[in-house]
């Protein structure tokens, strides 16, 4: 069993194709030079690993297939590549380890944008290491996210919504960027709100903790990513209910305040009654504050909903018939 200075000194050799000498694995890992000798001489138990130039390498391994790029796909990846560390509001260590593998390849025929590519992977691991306390549980939570993407397994994530840290279990479709309104472009997961049928967007970055659950999921076909329902729509939910109910108790909307919605709009009909037009995110949650808003409110539109909800009633009735 490696120990953990030696499986680190293993991801670092990984993440660096082209070779580190010991006075860097030194400093990345935090230890003194004179030790790296020790954790080589482990790790060689293991992979193997060799020095050339004063450089600690590890061996490519036989029917490991080298990429080949032209100069034009080279250059248009490394435009990409800075497009994407430059959009991230978090740098992620597994994007320079890929930068690197690729730029070695590309050495021979491209060493120019190869050299460049190897800079901006410097230039991120450094935004990493400055920035590890706030950099590392996001990584970490998106290493959760694409180990639940890829199984296909559901996951439980404690997460911020509206100023509040919730509890949220779902499967993800979909992890990449977001575009927002102000410009933001924040690196967010869509997936479908566990025993609903409502889809959510939600921020990587307001996701605390994620565990991956032992129950499996299916992505549905021609679901496309980060949909928006509603242009002015600015919350996490992008499945959202354009509500339209007659209001017999304003005190009763204080039930709302646990679920995303916009900010209520009041009119007076001419019979004097009260509505309220809102758009609430469509799930579980929605129908039970309805519920328990009791005879002071009244779904009017849409009709879908208000018929939905009406066959909810009479299911929850007919259980203590």
């Amino acid at each position: 069993m490696k120990g953990e200075r030696v499986a680190q000194l293993d991801l670092l050799l990984h993440s660096h194709p082209e070779g580190l000498r010991r006075s860097e694995i030194a400093r990345r890992l935090g230890v003194h030079r004179s030790t790296i000798s020790r954790y080589v001489d482990e790790l060689k138990q293991y992979i193997d690993i060799y020095e050339d130039n004063n450089l600690i390498k590890i061996q490519p391994r036989e029917g490991d297939e080298n990429i080949s790029l032209s100069v034009y796909e080279s250059l248009a990846f490394n435009l990409s590549a800075e497009i994407l560390a430059t959009n991230s509001e978090f740098q992620n260590p597994h994007l320079a380890s890929g930068l690197r593998k690729i730029a070695m390849n590309m050495r021979s025929y491209a060493p120019k944008i190869s050299d460049n590519i190897i800079g901006l992977a410097e230039s991120i691991d450094r935004e990493v290491h400055s920035k590890r306390e706030q950099n590392g549980p996001f990584n970490s939570v998106l290493e959760v996210l694409i180990d639940s993407w890829v199984s296909g397994k559901i996951v439980r994530i404690q997460h911020f919504s509206n100023g509040e840290e919730i509890e949220t279990e779902f499967a993800p479709y979909f992890i990449g960027f977001r575009e927002e309104d102000d410009g933001r472009n924040p690196i967010s997961v869509t997936g479908r709100l566990r025993h609903t049928a409502a889809i959510t967007t939600i921020d990587i970055g307001a996701i605390t903790t994620a565990t991956i659950l032992d129950e499996t999921y299916t992505i549905p076909d021609n679901l496309k990513p980060f949909h928006k329902q509603h242009e002015e729509a600015l919350y996490d939910s992008i499945d959202f209910i354009p509500l339209v109910m007659k209001i017999r108790e304003r005190s009763a909307l204080n039930s709302f305040r646990q679920i995303n919605h916009s900010t209520p709009r009041f009119e007076t009909n001419t019979r004097g009654e009260t509505i309220c037009r809102m758009e609430a995110e469509n799930s579980i949650e929605l129908f039970l504050r309805i519920i328990q808003c009791g005879d002071s409110v009244e779904i009017l539109e849409p009709d879908s909903f208000r018929k939905k909800f009406k066959q909810l009633i009479k299911k929850i009735l007919s259980i203590y018939e």
